[in-house]
C-alpha cells in the first residue's frame, strides 16, 4: 500500500512540476515584449520568481526524492527490462538541465539583462512538452 501512496505523490509532484515548465517559458514570452523596469516588467519578475521558488523548485525535489524512493525502496527496475527506465532518466534529467536553464534566463529577467526575443521563448516552450511526451511512453509503454 505504501508504494501506491508513494506513486501518487510522485505523479501529483511531476504534474505540479511540468505545470511551472510549461508555463514559466509563456511567462517569458510576454515579459521580453514589455519595457524593462515598467510596472508590467516588474509584476512578471514577481510571477516568475514566485513559480520557481514556490511552485517549481519543491515540485522537482519531490519528484526526484519520490522517484528515487519509488526506484531503490522497491526495487522498481531490474535486469535487461530496465533499458525503458534509463532512458526515461536521462530525459528527466534533461528536464532538470531546463529546469536550471529557465532559472538562468529568470534571473536576467530579474536583472534587467534579458538577451532574448519573445520567438525564442515560444520555441524554448515547446521543449519540455516533447520531454514529456517522450517520458509518459517510455513509462507507459515501455517499448524496451
Amino acid at each position: 500500500m505504501m508504494y501506491l501512496w508513494i506513486k501518487a505523490f510522485h505523479i501529483i509532484a511531476v504534474i505540479s512540476w511540468m505545470a511551472g515548465l510549461l508555463y514559466l517559458p509563456r511567462l517569458f514570452v510576454y515579459h521580453s515584449e514589455c519595457q524593462q523596469k515598467s510596472e508590467q516588467s516588474e509584476t512578471f519578475k514577481t510571477m516568475e520568481r514566485r513559480l520557481l521558488k514556490a511552485i517549481m523548485a519543491p515540485a522537482m525535489m519531490v519528484t526526484w526524492a519520490l522517484g528515487l524512493t519509488l526506484l531503490f525502496g522497491f526495487d522498481m527496475v531490474t535486469g535487461e527490462d530496465g533499458y525503458w527506465f534509463h532512458a526515461k532518466l536521462g530525459l528527466v534529467i534533461l528536464l532538470t538541465l531546463f529546469h536550471i536553464y529557465l532559472g538562468k534566463l529568470a534571473a536576467e529577467f530579474a536583472a534587467d539583462n534579458n538577451q532574448h526575443n519573445s520567438k525564442f521563448y515560444r520555441m524554448i516552450n515547446e521543449v519540455p512538452t516533447v520531454l514529456m511526451i517522450a517520458i509518459v511512453i517510455l513509462v507507459i509503454v515501455r517499448p524496451f
